[in-house]
């Protein structure tokens, strides 16, 4: 049997529905909050089902893993988490994973080791161990914030596509808006990534030789 597979076709308009409900897709998740996580300690199975859970509306496919064990073993072999007590992830190593999984999307293994070996190093010591999850609620907090005002660029950023790709001659309009729109948010992120790996390179580094 031969089964007929239709694409959708989002027509990117300012003022177009689909522009709105694609931002809500976008938008519609909650980063994972301090009194989400339990204060017991979670076995492996309980922490990939966790994140798995509280993270779902983040997944391209259901198939999708947000974390897997494997992924887990590597973050502890690479010394991104703290060693793992009686098979054991405490409330600690559970915010660890979160920057972790947040940090990843962007960052390499090396350059995420890099952000995180002060925070690590400041949850060995009992007196800062509280920092990181203040650190981690103010990131929630301004990612929030970030969403909000992706909604505003967004809309902004199509208005400026549909102006430029209206000067080029074509018969498929909505491919040329299609392709400058995904080469504007690619272009968009590139520089954010750059900026974020200047700073690692001339800050995070020479925190590390010290």
């Amino acid at each position: 049997m031969v089964v007929l597979k239709f694409r959708r076709v989002i027509i990117l308009k300012s003022d177009n529905e689909e522009i709105f409900k694609l931002i809500e897709e976008v938008s519609n998740y909650e980063d994972i909050k301090i009194s989400d996580i339990p204060c017991v300690d979670l076995y492996m199975d309980q922490v990939t089902t966790f994140f798995d859970e509280k993270l779902k509306n983040l997944k391209r496919d259901k198939e999708e893993k947000i974390l897997t064990k494997t992924m887990i073993n590597n973050y502890a072999k690479a010394k991104l988490l703290l060693p793992v007590k009686g098979k054991k992830y405490s409330k600690e190593q559970m915010v660890l994973l979160a920057l972790i999984y947040n940090l990843k999307q962007t960052l390499s293994i090396n350059d995420t080791g890099l952000v995180l070996s002060p925070i690590i190093k400041k949850l060995t010591s009992s007196k800062e161990s509280e920092i990181v999850e203040e650190i981690y609620n103010t990131f929630v907090e301004i990612n929030k914030l970030q969403m909000e005002e992706f909604n505003q660029w967004f809309k902004n950023k199509i208005e400026l596509v549909n102006e430029k790709s209206s000067l080029i001659e074509s018969n498929d309009e909505d491919l040329v808006q299609h392709i400058l729109t995904v080469l504007m948010l690619t272009s968009s992120a590139n520089m954010q990534k750059r900026m974020a790996e200047k700073i690692i390179d001339d800050y995070f580094k020479l925190v590390k030789e010290e």
